[in-house]
This record gives C-alpha cells, structure tokens and sequence, in this order.
C-alpha cells in the first residue's frame, strides 16, 4: 500500500502537535477504530524480546491510557515538544518510519531531553484520511528519566 508523502507529513506534523498541546482526545483520533500503541526498547525489538513499556492492544486501552494521563499529569507538570523527522515510506509492506526526539519542560522552565528514538508506523487509509493502525515507539534506551505518562 502506498501512501502520498505529503499526507503522511502531515498525519506525523498532527501527530506530534497534538500532543504538545494536550490535545490528546484529538491525539486518539488519529488512530484508526482498530489500532495498536506499543513503546518498546530498540534493544528488546533487536533481540525479538517483545517486552515493552506500554502495550496498548485497542482503542479501548489507549482511552484508559490516556484517563490515567489525567489523573498521572497532576504530579509531573511538564510540557512537551515532539520533533519528528522526515518520514521513511516503505512501498512494499506499507511502513513508515521516522526518528523523534520528545524534550520537556518544567514548570521552573528547564528543558531536558526525554526520550529519543524511532516511530514504525502502519497507516490506514479511512474514507479518504490516513488513521495510524499500528504504532511502534522504539526508543533508543531503555531507561526513560521519569514517569512515562504522555505519550510518545
């Protein structure tokens, strides 16, 4: 399946906006009605271990996720910022890839770098719009610096 690369642009610009404004029922409707979130390690996705950070198999899920954000929220306040690079589209299986490095900063204004990695997407076409069907955060380390509530 290919996709117009202008389009994915801005499905991953959306994306990553969405997020950095706290728009996260927003953020969900990017996913298709049938989707899957998942952050794991690259080491993990390297060595075929698929023991991640969060396994989200459903809508459903990320919507409980995304519940306990709100509640997780009011102890780390943050803001974010996605950078999100220049998307890869793999022609044959349908797969996009694009490397993202998520900074944030606290309420004293320091800014430190968060987490880095790649996003391996599988994108649906849903009446004329792209849906992300399968999400993978893989991210460089495992060791994230604090809670993972928001979403990568």
């Amino acid at each position: 399946m290919t996709f117009d690369r202008a389009r994915v642009w801005d499905l991953l610009a959306e994306y990553g906006a969405r997020l950095d404004e706290c728009r996260y029922d927003d953020w969900l409707a990017l996913f298709a009605a049938e989707c899957r979130y998942r952050v794991l390690p690259r080491e993990n996705d390297e060595r075929g271990l698929p023991a991640g950070l969060i396994y989200c198999d459903s809508r459903a899920t990320l919507e409980d996720r995304l519940m306990a954000l709100r509640e997780a929220n009011k102890y780390n306040l943050h803001s974010d910022r996605h950078l999100i690079g220049l998307p890869r589209l793999n022609t044959a299986d349908g797969l996009v890839e694009a490397p993202f490095a998520v900074y944030q900063t606290d309420q004293e204004g320091a800014t430190r770098l968060f987490a880095t990695g790649l996003y391996r997407d599988r994108l649906a076409d849903a009446g004329g719009s792209l849906k992300i069907r399968e999400k993978l955060v893989l991210l460089d380390t495992f060791a994230v610096p604090t809670l993972l509530a928001t979403p990568l």
